[in-house]
């Protein structure tokens, strides 16, 4: 897996992917460009990583349990190996912040809720939450355990829980071109049925899913809770 670090201190930003694409893409599409300021001023520290999706849930050569397993073992890459380097670059252990946007979106909940011990802040820009399409008729453990809507429910009233709730997630969706804005909308009201405090802000329907959208909703929110 190849990595990217992006500034020299502020709040560290693990970012996620899209469906099929690598580290290099915030740099490639502008997310860098449009959060100079940010990194610069020391605000922020931004990493990327390479995405699973193409070895793992997108993966048609595969079996659903040996999809579910690479993608497995690429959480317990991030959560270990990866946030260790982020530690080290950050001379220390600090909550990070996570995000991604459309199916990088689903890694960053997915991330920030299974791991509420290391990351604070949680960012899903136009995202896609429900992963069981995936599944098809089958459904494992590792399954279980990537899949917010099965497993957040069965955490409810567990110490585990009181981790989760004390996390942001901010969810953000254009109601433009390209957006299954009820992807996020069904996410929220899922959320809320269970407990869990949130942010739900849609844009309008000239907002569209890409990537000019991303950099204002990325720059707003960042500048709001670090800058």
């Amino acid at each position: 897996m190849s990595v990217a670090i992006y500034g020299h201190f502020g709040q560290p930003l693990l970012c996620f992917p899209t469906a099929a694409e690598n580290f290099e893409e915030f740099e490639r599409q502008g997310m860098i460009g449009a959060l100079t300021e940010l990194i610069e001023g020391g605000k922020i520290k931004v990493v990327t990583t390479d995405g699973i999706n193409q070895d793992s849930w997108s993966n048609k050569h595969v079996s659903v349990t040996e999809a579910a397993r690479r993608h497995q073992a690429f959480d317990n890459y991030v959560s270990n190996e990866l946030v260790s380097a982020i530690y080290r670059d950050c001379q220390g252990r600090i909550p990070l912040a996570v995000m991604g946007a459309s199916f990088g979106a689903y890694h960053a909940a997915n991330t920030l809720f299974k791991h509420p011990d290391i990351f604070s802040h949680g960012y899903g820009l136009s995202g896609v939450y429900d992963i069981s399409s995936y599944f098809g008729s089958s459904f494992d453990d590792n399954c279980y355990n990537n899949s917010p809507i099965h497993y957040l429910p069965n955490l409810v009233g567990t110490p585990r829980w009181q981790e989760v709730q004390n996390t942001n997630l901010t969810l953000i969706c254009g109601q433009g071109p390209w957006e299954r804005v009820h992807w996020t909308t069904d996410f929220s009201r899922f959320l809320d049925n269970i407990g869990f405090d949130h942010t739900l802000d849609l844009w309008g329907q000239d907002v569209a899913h890409d990537w000019p959208w991303w950099f204002k909703q990325m720059n707003l929110y960042l500048r709001k809770h670090f800058g």
